[in-house]
């Protein structure tokens, strides 16, 4: 199945490298690929099924595309896009703002004739053709122009956090920063393959009402939206159901929805900020801290107040996982009054470290962090903070050596999901190379500013300087470094691109961070 996947992957990303000619990035032609793979599917569906039969205005389908040829091929599919733009439900989250950016006509028959018309895409296996979109999307990230990796996170971590977690039929799973939906889908795979015997009244929950992504760009959304529905997740008749995912900013508000599962990777990026323009001219960035009654703290700081939006969201039973960097865990002020909240109201069980050389955004130093709300109570909650270093001296690149699902084994091992009292260390005064180990929450409680960026792992780096093997892991570690350098750089010139493109003078950036 992984071979038919990888095989239309190749097929579908060489039209992106023919199309590519025609002056447009990737992640515009895979924006066209999306609209284009919905018509196919959404007439194959009306074809077998009588219900979906008026999902699409007769003269707006598929069908009144594919026989058309040059200018009028091109006019009728901005047509289609203007038209589909207006309609509602999933419709509405695919195609709004939808506009033609495939400017050649004759390139535009090829996709559609040469490509999509000739395979009959409902009839694939639900996981074939799911997984060769989500090829589609992970190539696009392996495009370090395109700036895709900023919401793609590596899906052998998604899998294994999913293992430990282990969401079960008729509960409710959140994201709410979902890119493409690599957690919701990685969370609906499992529960299709391990729940054989689903029910109707369980499947139809699981398709319409199990999964909800909340991502703040709007192509980004659509994507998922698109990647949802290639899994059979969400309505397909545009007035049935609720769209599973929609395009706001989960930190601007509470919805009111709580829910039983959350697995997220918010942003990269450690402010909320905005330009201001002075009555001179002069602009600057100012940080700015996110007010709402349900958050413990005030900051700026973005994966804090996720941190805080999960606490309002999650039910009183609820579990949940997420990936933060390491300032989360070892800065003072707001971070530290928020790690304190969570050691005493959650039980806080399990970190993982992950390793550098995994995500697209490169120099951010990352952690997955599991918790279990308890009731509330007079004493803490977290017992022991499990911590499996999957980080010192481990290292990974996006290319030669990319981080796979057996790198994850030991520690899903380690987690020990069906019964977490079973666990066992397998760091010990006999084994001080083991990278498995519990800390009580009095030990935590009493490092200074509750810090839990832990390490007790020796680096061989800075204990054998002689081998060449060494010495590339030097240069790799460097390396990193710098990189986390220049993502700190790029942050400061998106603003000082978007101050030239205000026409602005001068800048004063006061509250930059250093």
């Amino acid at each position: 199945m992984r071979r038919d996947a990888n095989s239309l992957v190749q097929k579908l990303w060489s039209y992106c490298n023919i199309l590519r000619d025609d002056g447009l990035s990737y992640p515009d032609y895979v924006e066209q690929l999306t609209y284009l793979l919905f018509l196919k599917m959404a007439d194959e569906y009306a074809r077998t099924s009588p219900t979906n039969k008026d999902m699409i205005p007769q003269d707006y389908n598929w069908r009144s595309l594919v026989n058309r040829e040059g200018a009028d091929l091109h006019d009728h599919y901005g047509a289609i896009l203007k038209k589909l733009a207006a309609g509602r439900g999933m419709l509405g989250v695919i195609f709004d703002n939808a506009k033609n950016k495939i400017h050649d006509p004759q390139k535009l028959k090829r996709l559609v004739v040469d490509l999509i018309d000739k395979r009959n895409w409902s009839a694939l296996d639900t996981d074939v053709k799911g997984d060769a979109y989500e090829g589609l999307l992970e190539k696009n990230a392996q495009d370090t122009k395109s700036g895709a990796g900023q919401y793609f996170t590596p899906r052998p971590v998604i899998r294994a956090i999913v293992q430990c977690v282990k969401p079960k039929p008729g509960e409710t799973i959140y994201d709410p920063a979902c890119g493409t939906g690599g957690f919701l889908l990685a969370a609906h795979e499992y529960i299709t393959k391990k729940v054989r015997s689903l029910s109707e009244k369980e499947k139809e929950y699981l398709r319409l009402d199990t999964f909800f992504g909340v991502e703040l760009v709007g192509d980004v959304t659509r994507l998922g939206a698109m990647n949802l529905l290639l899994h059979g997740i969400g309505p397909i008749n545009a007035e049935k159901g609720r769209v599973p995912i929609i395009t706001h900013d989960s930190l601007s508000e509470d919805l009111g929805q709580r829910f039983d599962v959350i697995l997220t990777n918010p942003p990269f990026g450690k402010k909320s900020s905005m330009i201001t323009v002075d009555e001179h001219g002069n602009a600057g960035r100012h940080t700015f801290g996110i007010v709402r009654p349900d958050f413990w703290v005030s900051t700026s700081n973005k994966q804090l107040n996720f941190l805080q939006h999960i606490n309002t969201t999650l039910k009183e039973t609820g579990r949940a996982a997420v990936v933060l960097p390491d300032n989360v865990l070892f800065e003072g002020g707001a971070a530290e009054i928020i790690r304190r909240h969570f050691l005493f109201e959650y039980d806080v069980h399990t970190m993982l470290r992950l390793p550098p050389g995994i995500f697209y955004a490169q120099g951010i130093r990352t952690n997955v962090l599991f918790f279990d709300r308890r009731p509330v109570s007079l004493k803490p909650s977290t017992k022991k903070l499990w911590v499996y270093d999957l980080r010192t001296n481990m290292h990974f690149t996006l290319r030669t050596k990319r981080l796979e699902d057996h790198h994850l084994s030991d520690f899903i091992d380690c987690y020990s999901a069906d019964d977490r009292d079973k666990r066992k260390a397998t760091w010990s005064e006999e084994n001080l190379n083991g990278r498995w180990r519990s800390f009580t929450f009095e030990e935590l409680n009493l490092r200074d500013k509750c810090n839990l960026d832990i390490l007790w792992l020796d680096d061989d780096i800075h204990l054998n300087t002689n081998s060449a093997a060494t010495s590339n892991e030097i240069t790799a570690e460097i390396i990193e470094d710098l990189q986390t350098v220049l993502f700190q750089l790029s942050e400061i010139a998106a603003d000082l691109k978007l101050i030239n493109e205000n026409g602005v003078q001068s800048v004063r950036s006061p509250d930059r961070t250093r």
